[in-house]
């Protein structure tokens, strides 16, 4: 039987004194349900954030994705095919917007109605993979997974002491954007700190693999992903 999602727009009220959207999709009922926050890459709460929302909520997750670019480009939706447009836009996102979204985006799911606020995860891709990592360290969720998150090192390893639950980590073997020097000094970090971590490597692909919208897209890595990527949630946000 087919899973009932629905989905909303809500208005975010931050610590700065702005006010950013956010796009929440959940399972049709009433039961108490827990929750994860989607972390956005730089094309904006677009499509393909959209269709990973409800693909989440359809396995039992109330799920928001905030419009992380509100301050200076409200409800942006960027193109796959200009990605220099994607970083531009992404160039003024500071960490001081970044700690205080991720703030405000946890505090208002867990005080969203029909929420298990015990048991929260947090994921992103690229940009939002980058920022799932730094949720990590500074929400109290009880896991994260990372999508060829970007520029983890060497700009976030400091924060790795902090983390408060396991990290999933994918990488793209073929990524031009990250090295594997990088996401090597990323898992070597975790180890050094001895944060609980899987870190999943799919040799064959590109950045961007799991994306049915981008030319790099592989239908088959995307699957094993998602498998992986329900399996990891079950896991760590069952109740209990």
């Amino acid at each position: 039987m087919t899973q009932t999602i629905t989905t909303e727009s809500v208005t975010i009220q931050v610590a700065d004194g702005t006010t950013m959207g956010a796009h929440v999709a959940r399972p049709a009922g009433s039961d108490k349900l827990p929750g994860v926050i989607l972390l956005q890459e730089i094309f904006g709460v677009n499509e393909h954030m959209r269709d990973i929302a409800s693909r989440i909520a359809a396995e039992g997750y109330v799920v928001i994705a905030p419009d992380l670019f509100h301050r200076t480009h409200p409800g942006f939706i960027g193109s796959y095919d200009d990605i220099p447009g994607g970083i531009k836009v992404a160039s003024a996102y500071t960490n001081e917007h970044v700690e205080a979204d991720l703030r405000a985006t946890f505090a208002h799911l867990t005080t969203m109605e029909g929420i298990d606020a015990e048991h929260v995860a947090v994921m992103g891709y690229c940009m939002g993979g980058r920022l799932a990592f730094t949720a990590n360290a500074l929400i109290p969720v009880r896991a994260a997974i990372s999508f060829y998150g970007a520029g983890i090192y060497p700009d976030k390893t400091p924060l790795a002491p902090a983390l408060h639950g396991p990290t999933l980590f994918f990488w793209a073997g073929k990524d031009s954007f990250i090295p594997a020097t990088q996401r090597d000094a990323v898992i070597a970090e975790m180890r050094r700190v001895g944060k609980p971590f899987t870190s999943v490597e799919v040799s064959h692909v590109n950045h961007g693999f799991f994306c049915d919208a981008r030319s790099d897209y592989d239908a088959a890595a995307a699957a094993q992903a998602w498998a992986v990527t329900k399996a990891f949630l079950k896991s760590h946000l069952a109740g209990g």
